[in-house]
């Protein structure tokens, strides 16, 4: 690995990655990772890594376990070669995780990602499969089921071997043989079924010898009356294995036609295990996707570094490229100056790697052409180089290879020899990188540098916190703020004698001591600055909090009113339809007193009162026939117009002029009654009955004469009222050619709506009927579809 990755131990992040693979092969794709340097590459890597956390998330990782690289057993068989049974297991267990892997896709199908290639490169056969697996039960025994010839075979030995044993328990358990056995066993040699008898009464058991034990003691003697079965067995023993072989090329063969196919599948199936295992990483690492570019810009929001533990990294947040391309950190020891140049170089490997990183949302970070670094102590004894000596062996190698597409880390610039010397050399080092166009990030303790960039266009000063009231560092980065190295501080809280601090003190230029008490100052400054800003955004956030708590409210208090509104207008349409419908039977009725010719003054004040009081229940929720519009008649009226009479939208014939009480007499149909001029509209078109207005013959209603009704509430009702009052509902709406009824029928115990539904389905007019959704009512209405 590049020495420069090494030293960013990158080696340790990608040890990491290989631990989280399953495949041998992924494995080695992962510890031989390298940065690529296109930006559209990194940009596609980055993609699959974030697509694979996001599937990852959302329906679980896939499983890899079990596959293996079988692309040399496989090109031996399509060869022509056979396959031995352990050889066409790993490609039969290859092959189930394709599948399953396969399988796994197909259920997150539906989201679009930049792994479907892989996915669909993936070719599952389970075919050959299920016939590798069928045939071969372990790596030392094959199934009955390979071959019907297989299957016969095995029948023939176990009936053989069945012959054979049950003619030696005969000879083991014979008063005549027993006692010249060693055991009464039977025990196979050389595949051959055989019984041991005593050494010196070998000549009283009949047979062939086959072995001789250890001692010399026992020899096993195979008897004559199973040596044909023991023939036959050996016979069948030699075809089981040929038809083992046969079984073995066949299925050898089989899978080297699919050679190809399984080759590319794995391939595909080692590069997303690879992708998914970075997924998983990025999960143990809380990482994120940073976005890329090219032009060297980098501001990195809350990175944590991935080898840190996890309760002791402090976040820090690192900008470099936009408004300047160099960053001099300065401050103390251990105040964690290297583990930012670590953390900056080590973010910008990873993501051109296609790993995420531990870093806040929207963070971006840039493509390098190189990335060159110098830290930490690399002396050497063998080749007699000092630490300063190693650190500028190292920097003139950088010299040599920074351009305008390198990141330049370089840690304690100029250490190791003398201050003056070293800061001198320190700030042409840095002066002849930014000629190059590199961008650098230089860590250092010496004040020359500090100087040099406060002036100078494109530089700027860094430092890490340090308390000194606790001695301890806060390892925050500190953009825009020379550090101070705090030496009195530290040493005088340590316990070193005040004269010695103050002697220092003396001896340090005024220089010195003026600009350190205006680091000083600026520092007490900053602090203040941020708990101004840190008070000012909690103030925000509670106000923000308030306002939105306050719109909630508002938007509530809008929705409660609407709906309440709403439904106020729902029920005054109710009352209108049911005032309405008593309106229409009290016509009825008085059209059935003027038939018998009953009509009486009594029945007239009956109608005029109940008139009245239907009106009186209208509902105040200003409606279409509600007669509070400003209407002017367009003439006088005069006998024999036709009007409407505006509140109960019926028509009549005026029959008189309007009274000096502006009572006006008018006929609707049977009905004489005076009505307020205010409440009479003169129609358009006047038509004129052609018939006397006093014939007893029963006039045929129209279609413009039936009220259209859409809502029909027989709550209250018994079954049979309540079924009449719907058919007749659905008569009249098919003359005013109304498409759709609302019954209102109630919950209570479900009588009435099993009734209605019963009536619904037997009725010719009704197309379809359902119950209510919400807002409709929901199970206490039922809406009616009619043909």
């Amino acid at each position: 690995m590049n020495r420069n990755y090494r030293t960013l131990e990158l080696d340790k992040i990608l040890e990491r990655l290989a631990a989280m693979t399953t495949l041998e092969d992924a494995k080695q794709a992962a510890l031989n990772l390298e940065p690529q340097f296109d930006l559209k590459r990194v940009e596609l890597l980055l993609r699959q890594t974030d697509d694979a956390v996001a599937l990852s998330g959302r329906f679980g990782a896939p499983s890899f376990g079990g596959a293996v690289n079988c692309g040399g057993s496989l090109r031996r068989a399509e060869a022509g070669g056979c396959l031995t049974t352990g050889e066409l297991l790993s490609v039969a267990r290859t092959m189930h995780v394709i599948r399953t892997v396969k399988e796994w896709h197909s259920r997150c199908a539906s989201v679009e990602t930049a792994l479907d290639g892989y996915f669909s490169g993936l070719v599952s056969n389970k075919y050959l499969e299920e016939r590798i697996t069928t045939a071969i039960i372990s790596e030392d025994e094959i199934s009955d089921k390979a071959s019907p010839a297989l299957s016969d075979i095995r029948r023939k030995i176990r009936t053989a071997s069945s012959k054979a044993r049950e003619t030696l328990d005969k000879i083991i358990h014979s008063s005549k043989y027993i006692k010249y056995l060693q055991d009464a066993i039977v025990t196979q040699r050389d595949g051959r079924y055989v019984v041991p008898v005593k050494s010196e009464c070998r000549n009283n058991v009949p047979g062939l010898v086959h072995d001789t034990s250890a001692s010399g003691q026992t020899v096993f003697i195979e008897p004559m009356g199973v040596v044909q079965a023991n023939n036959d067995i050996k016979v069948l023993r030699g075809k089981e294995e040929e038809e083992i072989e046969r079984i073995l090329f066949d299925l050898s063969a089989n899978s080297g036609e699919f050679a190809d196919s399984i080759i590319r599948s794995y391939k595909n199936l080692a590069e997303l295990n690879f992708i998914f295992a970075k997924a998983d990483l990025a999960y143990s690492m809380r990482a994120s996707r940073p976005l890329m570019n090219d032009r060297g810009e980098v501001r990195i929001r809350q990175a944590r570094h991935p080898l840190i533990p996890k309760d002791r990294v402090v976040p820090v947040d690192i900008t470099l490229g936009k408004t300047f391309d160099t960053l001099v950190i300065t401050g103390p020891n251990t105040g964690g100056k290297t583990v930012t140049l670590k953390t900056l170089g080590l973010f910008t490997l990873m993501a051109m790697c296609g790993l995420l990183v531990p870093c806040a949302d929207n963070s971006e970070l840039s493509v390098f052409r190189r990335v060159l670094v110098d830290i930490g102590d690399e002396q050497s004894i063998e080749q007699s180089l000092s630490t300063f000596s190693a650190h500028m062996t190292n920097i003139i190698q950088i010299l040599k290879l920074a351009n305008a597409g390198s990141l330049c880390l370089i840690d304690e610039l100029g250490a190791g020899t003398d201050p003056v010397e070293g800061a001198a050399l320190a700030t042409a080092i840095l002066e002849k990188l930014r000629d190059k166009h590199a961008k650098i990030d230089s860590t250092t303790h010496y004040a020359e540098l500090k100087d040099f960039a406060l002036p100078t266009e494109g530089v700027e000063n860094g430092c890490c916190e340090f308390d000194v009231a606790t001695l301890q560092p806060t390892y925050r980065l500190l953009i825009g703020v020379p550090g101070k190295s705090n030496a009195f501080a530290i040493s005088k809280r340590l316990g070193m004698d005040a004269s010695i601090v103050d002697r220092a003190k003396e001896l340090v230029s005024s220089e010195s001591r003026q600009f350190e008490d205006v680091v000083g100052k600026l520092e007490q400054q900053r602090q203040s600055l941020e708990k101004q800003v840190e008070n000012a955004n909690r103030l925000t956030a509670k106000a923000n909090t308030e306002k939105q708590r306050a719109e909630n409210e508002a938007r509530r208090a809008r929705e409660d009113a609407e709906r309440e509104i709403e439904r106020a207008k729902q029920e005054a349409q109710r009352i209108v339809s049911r005032t309405r419908a008593q309106a229409d039977a009290l016509i009825e009725e008085l059209e059935k007193a003027r038939r018998e010719k009953e009509m009486t003054a009594e029945q007239r004040t009956k109608l005029r009162q109940d008139i009245n009081r239907m009106e009186a229940h209208a509902d105040p929720i200003k409606l279409k026939n509600t007669p509070d519009e400003e209407y002017v008649l367009p003439r006088p009226l005069k006998v024999g117009d036709v009007v409407l009479i505006y509140d109960i939208d019926k028509n009549a014939t005026v029959l008189a002029p309007p009274n000096k009480d502006g009572q006006v007499l008018v006929q609707a149909g049977i009905i004489k009654t005076r009505v307020d001029i205010k409440n009479l509209r003169l129609l358009k078109s006047q038509i004129k009955p052609k018939a006397d207005r006093f014939s007893s013959a029963r006039r045929v209603p129209s279609r413009m004469d039936v009220r259209p009704e859409t809502e029909i509430d027989v709550r209250g009702e018994t079954g049979f009222d309540a079924v009449n009052i719907v058919d007749k509902a659905i008569d009249n709406a098919m003359l005013s050619g109304v498409g759709k009824l609302t019954i209102i029928h109630g919950k209570g115990t479900g009588v009435l709506r099993r009734e209605i539904n019963q009536f619904l389905r037997t009725n010719k007019h009704v197309k379809s009927h359902r119950l209510g959704t919400f807002g409709e009512g929901e199970d206490g209405v039922t809406i009616v579809e009619l043909k």
